[in-house]
């Protein structure tokens, strides 16, 4: 497939297009040559903003051809998790703002509802979109309209349990509904499972009257056929229109990466780049300063493993983005990607802890959401000692909302028996593995973030930290910083501001919201006239369990001012990490603002103590207590 990759390239086809419904006035012969065109552009656009690219250059010629055949927004278009939604962008009227993409106040790199009428159900997640689409499906059938459902999933969103329910009750429906199998045999990493192989084997006898999991469910099975091809796939689309009884799965077989070489030819197929130049493929990646948090993990868990063989590593389909992809390529046999399957994962390790083993569950914050009821009922309820590594915690930058870690520390440790720790640095975050390494009674999760650490040094080994055991980092006699999780940096730029205005702080990191540290809540209160704590998750969490204990105990009955820093009551969207940060108001200068604020209130008629050194920073005093190693 050829095309100019200049970004003045001429489109002239692309240019006539601003709603679907031009697709209809073109020939086969145009809709060819649209689709070469939207190729170039797709590409254009992402080689300036990063993003999917992989899995939206495997649908080109599928996005012409279903809005050729079909007419959205009359008819409803799903795309299941919509990492593959931007030639759909493209073509419905958001062309002008791509390079927007992924940014503050831009498109979003999903579909959304509120961005346009074309895009029906919001996604993100994935596996949902035939659940919706039944949904929408009914709502049609109830209403006495007309119109046509279709939802497009991939092979690999397609092997998660909800998929199946939804299948389950779509099939035995009746209801007329489309479902496109985009099957590139990839996931994110490459797909894994019974269903993968038993889709490599209809893919191999295609033409001959092979049985296939599909028809058992109910849906009249249409496939495999090249996703690539219009000259099949119009045609066959307009076949599907204008059927009107039952659900039908057409399976379509594409190439994640298709028609860009250095896509086809890496290994993950380019699914998620940075800008990079469009010739030669290459990435335009700062050079990391520190390595991430996700590779410290990983480093630290193989470190663990060498000496314990009774550990293992489970993750749902994001071996690279969880790093375990490193400890499979150092302990294979104790490696297990059971898929996009977070539910199955969490009970999984339940088993495997319940059998001896020392199972490591290392999934993104916002995806283990979709598995709250195994974690309560399988494991916590059984006290099962499952570690839970919890990957992208707090705001994730430009996959917004939907990926963002903010309600994980509230959802754990609300529960009896479970221990939750947040690391501070990536130095934190290799006693923290250690921790959990050892941990034996019950369950215990640890949270860090995404991107690159701190820089600071590392230990070969991480030591065993004391359960429920904080630490201070600085003191000081008027203020009282007290942070759970990588927040703690911006607490000690907010102490410096304050040391500038003669304002004493101690800054100090609880490392654990479960158990807290009473004892060090305790000398928090008793000593400074104001309490904050910072944590980088939603209402509900750290900050209301240290409420709630000193309510509990008197520590509020006017003895030290409190305040709770958090997310805000909110969804952001996409932007920065920076950004966001900036707009959660969790910065240095917000906590310092805070503080100060919260002071004055305190004690409006108090004498401030002042360092002998006002106006200049603080000389630090370090406090290194016996609990912290």
């Amino acid at each position: 497939m050829g095309f100019s990759f200049a970004n003045d390239v001429a489109t002239p086809l692309l240019d006539q297009v601003f709603v679907p419904d031009d697709l209809k006035s073109m020939d086969h012969e145009t809709l060819c040559r649209l689709a070469q065109e939207l190729r170039g552009e797709t590409l254009r656009v992402v080689s300036e903003t990063g993003g999917h690219l992989g899995s939206s250059l495997g649908v080109i010629e599928l996005t012409v051809a279903i809005h050729a055949s079909f007419s959205a927004p009359r008819d409803t278009i799903i795309w299941d998790v919509s990492h593959q939604c931007y030639p759909h962008k493209i073509l419905t009227g958001r062309r002008d703002r791509m390079r927007s993409l992924r940014k503050k106040n831009g498109l979003s790199g999903f579909t959304r509802r509120g961005e346009s009428p074309f895009d029906p159900f919001g996604a993100a997640h994935s596996s949902t979109s035939i659940s919706a689409g039944l949904g929408f499906a009914t709502a049609r059938d109830l209403k006495g309209e007309d119109g046509h459902v279709v939802c497009i999933i991939g092979d690999g969103a397609m092997s998660a349990g909800m998929a199946f329910e939804a299948m389950n009750n779509a099939g035995a429906s009746g209801r007329p509904l489309i479902i496109i199998l985009n099957d590139n045999d990839m996931s994110i990493s490459a797909s894994t499972g019974a269903l993968n192989r038993h889709l490599s084997d209809v893919r191999r006898k295609a033409g001959t009257n092979v049985g296939n999991v599909f028809e058992n469910f109910g849906f009249d099975y249409r496939g495999p056929v090249d996703g690539h091809d219009l000259d099949v796939l119009i045609p066959l689309l307009a076949e599907l229109r204008d059927e009107k009884d039952g659900p039908i799965l057409l399976h379509v077989v594409t190439r994640k990466g298709a028609g860009y070489a250095p896509a086809e030819a890496a290994e993950d197929k380019y699914h998620g780049v940075n800008p990079f130049d469009v010739t030669t493929g290459k990435q335009n990646k700062a050079e990391a300063k520190a390595p991430s948090y996700t590779r410290v993990f990983a480093d630290a868990l193989i470190a663990e493993a060498e000496t314990d063989d009774r550990i293992v590593a489970i993750t749902a389909a994001m071996a690279a983005g969880t790093g375990i992809d490193r400890f499979g390529a150092a302990f294979p046999d104790r490696t297990f990607d059971v898929g996009i399957a977070e539910q199955h994962a969490v009970t999984f390790a339940a088993g495997l802890a319940a059998a001896g083993m020392k199972p490591f569950c290392a999934i993104y914050s916002t995806f283990l959401q979709r598995a709250y009821d195994q974690i309560v009922h399988d494991v916590a309820l059984q006290q099962l000692p499952v570690r839970f590594a919890i990957d992208r915690a707090g705001l994730v930058g430009a996959d917004g909302p939907t990926h963002a870690g903010a309600f994980d520390i509230l959802y754990l440790a609300n529960l009896p028996g479970f221990t939750v720790m947040a690391a501070s640095d990536e130095a934190e975050l290799v006693h923290m593995v250690a921790t959990a390494a050892a941990h034996d009674h019950g369950p215990i999760a640890f949270r860090y973030p995404r991107g690159e650490g701190t820089g600071v040094p590392l230990p070969i080994r991480g030591d065993i930290l004391p359960i429920g055991r904080g630490r201070i980092i600085e003191q000081g006699g008027q203020i009282a910083l007290l942070s759970f999780g990588t927040r703690l940096a911006d607490c000690l730029k907010a102490r410096r501001l304050l040391a500038l205005e003669g304002i004493s702080v101690t800054v100090a990191d609880a490392r654990f919201a479960k158990p807290l540290d009473t004892a060090l809540l305790a000398e928090l209160v008793d000593n400074h006239s104001m309490l904050v704590t910072i944590e980088e998750g939603a209402t509900g969490g750290f900050g209301a369990l240290v409420l709630h204990h000193l309510a509990n105990r008197g520590m509020l009955d006017g003895r030290c001012a409190v305040r709770t820093l958090t997310l805000p009551d909110t969804f952001i969207a996409q932007a920065s990490s920076e950004d966001m940060y900036e707009e959660a108001k969790l910065t240095a200068r917000h906590i310092a603002a805070a503080a100060r604020n919260g002071l004055t209130v305190a004690r409006p008629n108090a004498d401030i103590r002042r360092s002998a050194r006002t106006g200049q920073q603080e000389l630090p005093t370090r406090l290194h207590r016996a609990e912290d190693r």
